[in-house]
């Protein structure tokens, strides 16, 4: 049976989260357990990726910059953007192909936003999620679990052909530990927008970003996408059995966790 279970763990700071996940990743390779995917609202950061360009870090001002292991350039975290981590085995059901999962990941934001009435797609070989027409480019290669670099031959390539609408909704930057995978998507809901002014988001100069908010010009509801978005993750990933985390629920404990492992203050100390 694919198990899958997810905690909201509403506003926290980066760092902690990272520590959160990096705990569950050691704890699944350790032993059999659920899927668990955790969704999160970060204050301010950037984050860059572990090949990520220093130098498109414009004017961080005041917001911290952290380098982190997972692919792409650099990004921007903050309150009204959805960020999802996935903590999945690979070697499970027919998720063993890093690109397969990257592409169903993407996947699931694309039919979450077609249920709010906008239209998403992909740009190979760029990742992430994108409003207006899509470019035809050639496909990624390989990726296998134990070595996945998601980033495209033309990341930071200019000279697209003019009129496109070249609006990036979400970014996508995953690490795969022993098969084990980690960091993930974030999608703009009612994001400020101008923190992505400080940045070259995803090393990509030609590209605009957007959000949920300014293409439908209202505020959205986070609770209604999280509820969407955890719906076609798992529809699309296959799983049959969804169990939300609570603290002290027993079945957390059957599947070899410990009732304190969502909670990521022991992690800071």
């Amino acid at each position: 049976m694919a198990e899958l279970v997810y905690k909201d763990l509403g506003r926290l700071d980066f760092l902690a989260a990272l520590a959160l996940q990096e705990r569950l990743v050691d704890l699944k390779q350790r032993a059999a357990s659920a899927d668990i995917l955790l969704f999160v609202e970060h204050s301010h950061v950037y984050t860059l990726g572990r090949g990520g360009k220093a130098s498109n870090v414009l004017v961080p001002e005041d917001v911290p910059v952290y380098r982190t292991s997972r692919g792409g350039d650099v990004t921007y975290h903050g309150p009204g953007q959805l960020v999802v981590y996935p903590i999945i085995d690979l070697r499970s059901k027919l998720r063993k192909d890093v690109h397969r999962y990257v592409k169903n990941l993407e996947m699931s934001a694309i039919r979450t936003l077609t249920d709010f009435g906008l239209a998403g797609s992909r740009r190979p070989p760029f990742t992430g999620i994108w409003i207006g027409p899509s470019i035809r480019a050639p496909a990624l290669r390989g990726g296998s679990c134990s070595g996945f670099r998601p980033t495209g031959v033309l990341e930071g390539a200019t000279g697209l052909p003019a009129g496109l609408h070249n609006r990036k909704i979400a970014a996508i930057g995953v690490a795969v530990r022993r098969c084990i995978t980690y960091h993930g998507l974030a999608l703009n809901v009612n994001t400020d927008l101008s923190y992505f002014d400080r940045i070259v988001p995803c090393g990509l100069a030609w590209a605009e970003v957007t959000s949920m908010a300014q293409e439908l010009g209202a505020q959205q509801s986070m609770s209604d996408v999280r509820e969407r978005l955890l719906y076609h993750f798992a529809d699309t990933f296959g799983y049959s059995d969804i169990q939300k985390y609570e603290d002290g629920r027993s079945q957390i404990e059957e599947r070899h966790l410990p009732s304190s492992i969502f909670d990521p203050r022991p992690a800071l100390s």
